[in-house]
């Protein structure tokens, strides 16, 4: 039998006793400047952004990393460590919704993503927040990702930008019972928890789970572009 995927969500936690969470979950500790390490969300996100990928892909093991606490800020050490221990821990897949705009972190980033490259570790993040470019979605060797509106959530497609693949997802996440879809959580956050769930899917099939083969088999499969 094939070993579980192990994916990474680094975002503000899980609400582990949410419906929408059917997957085993377990929150770690990354940053060792944390007096209170705790993975329960107390915003939402990180529960909503999690709970897309298990739609898609429930037979993984999730591994929580608890990047934001407040708001959707954090420190650039702290995403560094993040990251660092997903690579160290040799995780599958790393869903990061969210990036930082400041070109001061690229080569910090870059060779984090080089690292997770060579260990065969597939980072799934945003090309952009509010239409400008984010790090380390923007970087080569990143599954990245961008929002179309018109693409239903069991829907992705594919295009290029010189010569780079770029996916597009929905940016809805799972629909909540009694709330209309225009008061709920959206934006390029869910279109990359939902693409980390399509890369789920893909590395379930496949024996060789490198990047390049895994942009292949996606490919394979998308939608015509619109």
């Amino acid at each position: 039998m094939a070993e579980r995927l192990k994916i990474a969500v680094i975002d503000t936690g899980v609400n582990a006793n949410h419906p929408h969470i059917c997957a085993p979950i377990q929150g770690v500790i990354f940053d060792p400047e944390d007096t209170e390490p705790s993975f329960e969300d107390t915003l939402g996100h990180g529960t909503a952004v999690t709970a897309a990928i298990q739609e898609k892909a429930p037979g993984a093991d999730y591994y929580i990393l608890k990047l934001f606490v407040k708001s959707l800020r954090s420190t650039r050490d702290r995403l560094l460590r993040a990251i660092e221990w997903t690579i160290e821990q040799r995780m599958d897949i790393v869903n990061l919704s969210l990036g930082t705009k400041n070109e001061e972190h690229r080569t910090a980033l870059k060779e984090l993503i080089a690292r997770a490259d060579a260990a065969g570790v597939l980072f799934v993040a945003a090309r952009y927040a509010d239409k400008t470019p984010v790090l380390p979605g923007m970087l080569d060797r990143v599954i990245s990702v961008d929002v179309d509106w018109s693409l239903d959530r069991d829907q992705y497609r594919v295009s290029s930008e010189k010569g780079s693949p770029i996916f597009y997802a929905s940016g809805f996440p799972r629909p909540l019972p009694g709330v209309p879809v225009s008061r709920n959580l959206s934006g390029i956050s869910f279109a990359v928890a939902n693409m980390t769930g399509f890369v789920a899917r893909a590395c379930e099939r496949l024996d060789d789970r490198s990047l390049d083969n895994v942009i292949n088999t996606l490919a394979s499969s998308s939608v015509e572009a619109v």
